[in-house]
Protein backbone atom coordinates (compact mmCIF):
# COMPACT_ATOMS: atom_id res chain seq x y z
CA UNK A 1 0.00 0.00 0.00
CA UNK A 2 1.25 3.48 -0.92
CA UNK A 3 1.66 5.82 2.06
CA UNK A 4 0.52 9.50 1.41
CA UNK A 5 2.91 11.96 2.65
CA UNK A 6 2.33 15.48 3.48
CA UNK A 7 2.69 18.30 5.92
CA UNK A 8 1.12 20.69 8.24
CA UNK A 9 1.49 23.93 9.91
CA UNK A 10 0.65 25.51 13.72
CA UNK A 11 1.01 28.98 13.53
CA UNK A 12 -0.27 31.16 16.71
CA UNK A 13 -0.77 34.68 16.46
CA UNK A 14 0.44 37.33 19.33
CA UNK A 15 -3.34 36.71 20.97
CA UNK A 16 -2.80 33.18 21.16
CA UNK A 17 -5.08 31.79 18.36
CA UNK A 18 -4.74 29.15 15.79
CA UNK A 19 -4.66 29.71 12.20
CA UNK A 20 -7.48 27.28 10.60
CA UNK A 21 -8.81 27.00 7.66
CA UNK A 22 -12.19 25.37 6.75
CA UNK A 23 -11.96 23.01 4.02
CA UNK A 24 -14.07 20.37 1.94
CA UNK A 25 -14.73 18.87 -1.51
CA UNK A 26 -18.13 20.93 -3.10
CA UNK A 27 -20.22 18.25 -1.76
CA UNK A 28 -18.57 17.46 1.46
CA UNK A 29 -19.24 19.63 4.90
CA UNK A 30 -16.88 22.22 5.44
CA UNK A 31 -14.66 21.81 8.37
CA UNK A 32 -11.62 23.36 10.00
CA UNK A 33 -8.21 22.35 9.99
CA UNK A 34 -4.55 23.51 10.27
CA UNK A 35 -3.54 24.77 6.89
CA UNK A 36 -1.70 21.73 5.53
CA UNK A 37 -1.32 19.34 2.14
CA UNK A 38 0.74 16.64 0.65
CA UNK A 39 4.12 16.46 -0.27
CA UNK A 40 5.39 17.12 -4.09
CA UNK A 41 8.12 15.00 -6.00
CA UNK A 42 11.48 16.06 -4.64
CA UNK A 43 10.31 18.62 -2.29
CA UNK A 44 10.97 17.99 1.73
CA UNK A 45 8.47 18.40 4.24
CA UNK A 46 9.87 21.84 5.49
CA UNK A 47 9.02 23.06 2.13
CA UNK A 48 5.96 21.18 1.94
CA UNK A 49 4.71 23.38 4.62
CA UNK A 50 5.86 26.45 3.78
CA UNK A 51 4.13 25.93 0.28
CA UNK A 52 0.71 24.58 1.70
CA UNK A 53 0.87 27.36 4.44
CA UNK A 54 0.83 29.87 1.38
CA UNK A 55 -1.67 28.40 -1.06
CA UNK A 56 -4.29 27.78 1.65
CA UNK A 57 -4.12 31.35 3.80
CA UNK A 58 -2.44 33.83 1.23
CA UNK A 59 1.12 34.12 4.54
CA UNK A 60 4.67 33.60 4.02
CA UNK A 61 5.39 31.48 6.81
CA UNK A 62 9.12 29.99 8.36
CA UNK A 63 9.57 26.87 10.36
CA UNK A 64 9.86 27.39 14.32
CA UNK A 65 10.29 23.64 14.62
CA UNK A 66 9.32 20.09 13.83
CA UNK A 67 6.48 18.87 16.54
CA UNK A 68 5.51 15.52 15.57
CA UNK A 69 4.60 13.39 13.14
CA UNK A 70 1.07 11.45 12.65
CA UNK A 71 1.02 8.41 11.45
CA UNK A 72 -1.64 5.80 10.60
CA UNK A 73 -5.00 5.03 7.79
CA UNK A 74 -8.01 7.94 6.70
CA UNK A 75 -10.25 6.53 4.78
CA UNK A 76 -8.25 3.44 3.94
CA UNK A 77 -4.85 5.32 2.66
CA UNK A 78 -2.00 5.18 5.01
CA UNK A 79 -0.81 8.99 5.79
CA UNK A 80 2.36 10.62 7.25
CA UNK A 81 2.21 14.06 7.81
CA UNK A 82 4.98 16.05 9.85
CA UNK A 83 3.95 18.88 11.88
CA UNK A 84 5.47 21.82 12.24
CA UNK A 85 5.22 24.76 14.29
CA UNK A 86 5.45 27.87 12.29
CA UNK A 87 5.79 31.62 12.53
CA UNK A 88 4.51 34.36 9.66
CA UNK A 89 6.56 36.49 8.13
CA UNK A 90 5.05 37.82 5.51
CA UNK A 91 2.10 38.14 3.04
CA UNK A 92 -1.67 38.86 3.69
CA UNK A 93 -4.43 36.68 4.36
CA UNK A 94 -6.26 34.94 1.20
CA UNK A 95 -6.86 31.78 -0.51
CA UNK A 96 -5.25 30.88 -3.17
CA UNK A 97 -5.34 27.04 -2.94
CA UNK A 98 -4.86 25.59 -6.87
CA UNK A 99 -6.87 22.65 -5.61
CA UNK A 100 -10.62 24.91 -4.47
CA UNK A 101 -11.01 22.64 -1.74
CA UNK A 102 -10.56 26.43 1.13
CA UNK A 103 -13.40 28.13 1.70
CA UNK A 104 -12.59 30.27 4.73
CA UNK A 105 -9.45 31.36 6.88
CA UNK A 106 -9.82 31.99 10.59
CA UNK A 107 -7.37 32.43 13.17
CA UNK A 108 -9.69 30.33 16.05
CA UNK A 109 -9.36 31.16 19.72
CA UNK A 110 -8.27 28.67 22.32
CA UNK A 111 -12.03 29.18 23.92
CA UNK A 112 -13.39 28.65 20.37
CA UNK A 113 -11.59 24.85 20.03
CA UNK A 114 -14.11 22.57 21.99
CA UNK A 115 -17.10 24.02 19.63
CA UNK A 116 -15.20 23.87 16.39
CA UNK A 117 -15.95 20.85 13.87
CA UNK A 118 -12.58 19.45 12.76
CA UNK A 119 -11.87 17.69 9.84
CA UNK A 120 -9.24 15.51 11.70
CA UNK A 121 -10.41 15.06 15.11
CA UNK A 122 -7.44 13.82 16.70
CA UNK A 123 -6.42 17.61 16.13
CA UNK A 124 -8.07 19.02 18.51
CA UNK A 125 -6.27 17.70 21.79
CA UNK A 126 -3.49 18.47 20.28
CA UNK A 127 -4.51 22.31 19.72
CA UNK A 128 -5.79 22.56 23.02
CA UNK A 129 -2.08 21.30 24.45
CA UNK A 130 -0.05 23.14 22.23
CA UNK A 131 -1.28 26.13 23.10
CA UNK A 132 -2.06 25.58 26.91
CA UNK A 133 -5.47 25.20 27.60
CA UNK A 134 -4.99 21.53 28.76
CA UNK A 135 -2.87 20.45 31.86
CA UNK A 136 -0.13 18.73 29.53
Amino acid sequence: MDIWKGSAGVCLNEQGEVLMVRQGKEDEEKLWAVPAGGKESGETFEQCCIREVLEETGYETEIVRQLFMKTGVISGVKVKVQYFEIKVTGGEIQIQDPDGLIHEIAWKKVSEMSETDFCFKEDREFLMKFTGSLQV
